[in-house]
């Protein structure tokens, strides 16, 4: 259950979470949440659910470990049941999110693999159908990000991934799913800050959320008239295991965060009511749009 200090409690933004920065700290890929010298908030004992999406029935890749973590616990907190993506070797933290989940009641699926496999990616649809009963919500945030200082080092093989992981596993799973979304149902995608201001070193991962922000809002004009939405949300640096996971080089993360605006990085739990904002039926004259989560640096 929240804590009394959930994101509904009034405080300010700029001292809520860590100012510190983080410390060195260097995973192998792809990072576990359990492994985390600093523990990042899921929203466990921070998110309070409002009965904003009782009775959805949701996909969430990447749903073991940083954003994608959050965001289930929040969509279970708000009523929905839920099939969770996330690689194999990622199993004990996807074990914690699933109690976490059945804790409210709600019921969730476990659905272990890798994204870049097409059939795998497309298979999620058919979890969802068949153990879910239905679905109508896809919260696609799963990535690959790779640091690499040097063009020339950045081989054709990270290239390759870096994309299939990012766009090409959200096209087969968007794909395999509009048949089957009613109308009412929403899609969220990932993108990043990164599709408008760069970092030098993430190359490919900046290319493929600027191909995300436009491929989803390409697709909102097209689904809208079958009552689909699509948005994406825009999260700036975010404290995750991706970071310490080759995210970002280990003696980078002691500022990581500090170049926003509100002079820290964000939390998970700061991302989630975005997706839940942009699944619920509040949301329903909203298509097309990104939500950046950023600390307030400037975007287009």
């Amino acid at each position: 259950m929240a804590s009394m200090t959930d994101q509904l409690t009034f405080t300010d933004p700029t001292t809520r979470f860590r100012t510190e920065g983080y410390p060195e700290q260097q995973q192998d890929g792809p990072g576990l949440e359990q492994d985390l010298a600093v523990r990042a908030d899921d929203g466990r004992d921070s998110y309070r659910g409002t009965g904003r999406l009782v009775g959805r029935k949701a996909l969430v890749t990447g749903g073991d470990s940083g954003i994608g973590r959050a965001v289930a616990i929040a969509f279970a907190r708000e009523g929905a049941d839920l099939v969770l993506s996330y690689l194999p070797e990622e199993q004990p933290d996807a074990e914690e999110v699933a109690a976490i989940v059945r804790a409210e009641g709600r019921t969730v699926v476990l659905a272990p693999g890798d994204l870049t496999d097409e059939t795998y990616a497309r298979g999620l649809v058919h979890r969802a159908l068949e153990e879910l009963g239905g679905l109508d919500t896809l919260a696609l945030v799963a990535g690959k990000q790779q640091a690499v200082e040097d063009i020339a080092d950045l081989s054709s093989a990270q290239f390759d991934e870096t994309f299939r992981t990012n766009v090409y596993a959200m096209f087969w799973t968007i794909q395999e799913a509009v048949p089957h979304l009613p109308p009412g149902s929403s899609i969220i995608t990932t993108s990043s800050i990164q599709a408008y201001d760069p970092s030098p070193i993430l190359v490919d991962y900046a290319t493929t959320k600027a191909a995300i922000n436009t491929l989803s809002k390409a697709l909102a004009g097209q689904l809208a008239p079958k009552g689909i939405r699509v948005n994406v949300v825009a999260p700036g640096p975010v404290w995750t295991p991706l970071q310490t996971a080759g995210g970002q080089p280990p003696e980078k993360l002691p500022e990581f965060g500090k170049q926003t605006p509100l002079g820290r990085a964000g939390q998970p739990v700061e991302m989630a009511p975005a997706y839940v904002f942009l699944a619920s039926p509040e949301s329903s004259y909203v298509s097309g749009e990104t939500l950046n989560a950023n600390g307030g640096s400037p975007t287009p």
